[in-house]
């Protein structure tokens, strides 16, 4: 029995699918249990990331800034790396080491660095794991706000962050002016990254209802020195007032002013103070090379041309002092065709015209970008081989600023500064105390070309090109003349007609406050209005009483209101004519015109304000001076019109009575022979054959009437001529008379009928009787 039993055991275990039921049902037993289990431990994704993120927040306190060599040695989120790595940024600056491990420590942190270092990415770093520890989303509203002086510089950083970023679940929003106020306070409040300009953030907060900054948690200050600059102080504590206080804050600058540091202790608390480059030899990057060359003033367009023609397969930027010269040098390169691709970035152009050509000069691999300072501070173009600066920047941060444009990210460049023979020796010496290197280079010219006469053809052919030249010339002088550094920029040095040809332009246009300036300079107004103010009011008096004297014997003719008048006019006559002697030597400056001496008047309100901008100490004698000249200058000139007034009043008189003498001689001579004709022929009888026939006197009255009327019409014409001059002669307006000396008008002839000395009766029987007889 036992033998049988155990030969059916080993039947059963050699059968295969005996033997894999018996295993699925023990494996399907095992499976429910592991199951069980992992329901009961399982986590859900959203705890397995929170305990990533706590990680990560664990490795922050052992961040060492030496030893980072990649982005991958901080702790920072997966979606941040493959943004960074997407984004071609392999390796971290000297000023992102430093800065990231105590801005994802929470701390505040003020950096310095030179321009080109990489600024950007040390905060857009932190700011994108800030909310990314908070486990930020659309819901919770604005989470982190990054200010920046210009659009341009906004734009940048809102480009760099959806490159970053991308693999976030943040919305960011790019709020600048330009764009449409309504659409953006429509979506605002569900942004929780916003890149902004001052101005446009603070007209949110004022007129967006729901827009509110109570959850912000990151504030980032980019370009602070520049914002500050730029007038935006005022704007910005408005700003941060509304702003929660515990906040973390973040603050950038290329260059520590006093400003910079004045706002550091306002907005932010126990801050880490880091400067990469404070110790370092000098103040641009080690791959630029700088250079300064001086030009004259008349040579610099040619000169510009020059350069562009030798550098085709470069990509340069060339800076100007203002929006009008921009202007104006693009587009008549536009027309020189100097090879290269022409494109113009400055202030006055409308938004969607500045991003597009921001965007592409970026995209070009060779160009020229004809700029205002609007591209000088924060704006990365790739690839920049030139900076040249075709006016004198304002001061030594202005140039390092410019010329950060180039060498950036341990990339090489040339830099090129055009200096005038005036502007050398204050500009050289402020660089040097910057400790900027720049070396002396000269302009050979043989290698110039000149293109002063293709711009003559241009503006010749062009209106609209001529003005813009015109306002080109002016705002230069401006933008000259308004510089603080008299050392460096003197207008007064300056060859205006020489530049005006440069330019094209074939003569110099006027440059009224300049003209002002020259007075002023020269000592001459000042000369003038101590002379007029060492009279006292008894001399005037007593000199205007003589002159009214001397005028009434002259004139004795008119009446007494007129004299005064007159005498009046006369009193100033002698002060106008020293004024035009001592201005023609003024006139040699900027075409003067004497046409203008009225508009020059006009501005002596403004002495007071021109002295300051020279510097001249105000006192009381000197605003008395000049309020007397002013004075003495407006009597001049309605003293003047009274004078001619009087004088047309008198010639109209004359004449007027020198009519009516005529004509009365006239009427006296008609009468008279009215008379005798009658009286000769009372005594005889009438005979009614002596008088003429009616049809040929009908004829005769119908030709008369029509020579009368053709004269009446020119008579016409005449005496409305003549009544309108006399009503311009009461009038103020400085017209001479025309009419004196002219012919006599024709006197007007009446038609009157035929006197037969007979009674109504007695000519009735006449007319019968001539009829009769003519029959």
């Amino acid at each position: 029995m036992r033998d049988k039993k155990d030969k059916e055991k080993t039947q059963i275990t050699d059968d295969p699918v005996k033997n894999f039921e018996k295993w699925k049902r023990k494996y399907n037993k095992t499976k429910k249990r592991v199951k069980q289990v992992q329901k009961t431990t399982k986590k859900r994704d959203y705890e397995v990331e929170r305990e990533t993120i706590q990680k990560l927040v664990n490795k922050y306190s052992e961040i060492n800034p030496k030893e980072a060599v990649k982005f991958s040695d901080f702790p920072l989120s997966k979606k941040t790396l493959k943004g960074l790595h997407e984004g071609q940024y392999r390796q971290p600056t000297e000023i992102q080491r430093q800065t990231i491990g105590f801005a994802l420590q929470g701390r505040d942190v003020l950096g310095a660095a030179k321009t080109g270092s990489g600024k950007t990415l040390a905060f857009l770093i932190p700011v994108l794991e800030c909310l990314y520890r908070e486990q930020w989303t659309a819901m919770d509203g604005l989470g982190a706000l990054i200010i920046s002086p210009t659009r341009e510089l906004a734009y940048q950083t809102f480009e760099v962050l959806r490159k970053v970023g991308k693999n976030h679940e943040f919305s960011a929003g790019l709020v600048i002016g330009g764009k449409d106020l309504k659409d953006e306070s429509e979506k605002i409040h569900r942004t929780n990254i916003i890149i902004c300009t001052p101005g446009r953030l603070l007209q949110h907060m004022d007129e967006t209802a729901t827009f509110h900054a109570s959850d912000l948690h990151m504030l980032v200050l980019d370009e602070a020195d520049r914002i500050l600059d730029m007038g935006f102080a005022d704007t910005l504590n408005a700003i941060i007032e509304n702003l929660p206080k515990t906040r973390q804050t973040l603050l950038f600058s290329a260059t520590q002013t006093k400003s910079v540091k004045d706002l550091a202790r306002l907005s932010l608390k126990n801050p880490e103070y880091v400067w990469v480059h404070e110790q370092a030899k000098f103040s641009t990057p080690a791959t630029l090379e700088q250079n300064y060359v001086v030009c004259e003033l008349h040579q610099k367009v040619n000169m510009l041309f020059s350069f562009l023609r030798s550098h085709l397969k470069k990509k340069i930027i060339v800076f100007f002092a203002c929006c009008k010269e921009v202007q104006y040098l693009f587009r008549v390169f536009c027309r020189l065709r100097p090879g290269i691709s022409v494109l113009a970035l400055h202030g006055k152009q409308q938004q969607m015209k500045r991003v597009e050509v921001y965007n592409d000069f970026v995209r070009k691999t060779s160009a020229v970008l004809f700029a205002t300072d609007i591209a000088a501070r924060g704006l990365d173009f790739p690839a920049v081989n030139w900076v040249l600066q075709f006016d004198c920047p304002e001061d030594a941060n202005t140039y390092i600023h410019r010329v950060g444009r180039t060498a950036r990210y341990k990339e090489g460049g040339e830099a090129l500064l055009v200096l005038l023979p005036s502007e050398e020796k204050g500009m050289i010496a402020q660089l040097q105390d910057k400790k900027v290197p720049i070396n002396k280079i000269k302009v050979n010219p043989e290698k110039l070309v000149s293109v002063q006469q293709k711009l003559e053809a241009f503006l010749a052919q062009e209106k609209e090109q001529k003005e813009r030249a015109q306002r080109c010339f002016v705002s230069y002088l401006r933008s000259v003349y308004l510089m603080k550094n008299k050392d460096v920029f003197d207008v007064f040095q300056l060859k205006l007609p020489e530049y005006a040809m440069s330019l094209g332009l074939a003569v110099a246009p006027r440059v009224r406050f300049l003209n002002k300036a020259q007075q002023q300079k020269s000592g001459v107004m000042q000369d003038n209005s101590g002379a007029a103010g060492h009279e006292s009011e008894d001399e005037l008096k007593s000199f205007k009483a003589q002159l009214k004297g001397e005028q009434s014997k002259s004139q004795s003719s008119q009446s007494e209101e007129e004299e005064e008048e007159e005498d009046d006019d006369d009193d100033v006559d002698d002060d106008e004519d020293e004024d035009e002697e001592t201005l023609k030597p003024a006139a040699l400056l900027c075409g003067f015109n004497e046409e203008d001496e009225d508009d020059q008047k006009e501005q002596d309100l403004l002495t007071v304000k021109r002295k300051d901008v020279f510097n001249i100490n105000e006192e009381s004698q000197d605003d008395d001076e000049v309020n007397k000249q002013h004075t003495s200058g407006v009597i001049t000139v309605i003293e003047k019109r009274l004078k001619e007034k009087a004088a047309r009043r008198e010639a109209s008189k004359q004449h007027k009575e020198e009519k009516k003498k005529d004509d009365e001689d006239d009427d006296d001579d008609g009468d008279e022979e009215e008379m005798v004709a009658y009286l000769s022929g009372a005594d005889e009888e009438f005979d009614p054959s002596t008088l003429p026939d009616p049809d040929k006197v009908r004829n005769s009255e119908s030709s008369s009437e029509e020579e009368e009327g053709d004269s009446s019409d020119r008579g016409g014409r005449k005496r409305s001529f003549s009544s309108d001059s006399s009503e311009d002669d009461d009038s103020d307006d400085e017209v001479q008379q025309t009419h004196v000396g002219k012919k006599k008008p024709r006197k007007e002839s009446t038609l009157t009928p035929l006197d037969t000395g007979l009674s109504l009766a007695e000519d009735e029987e006449l007319v019968l009787h001539l009829l009769g007889s003519h029959s």
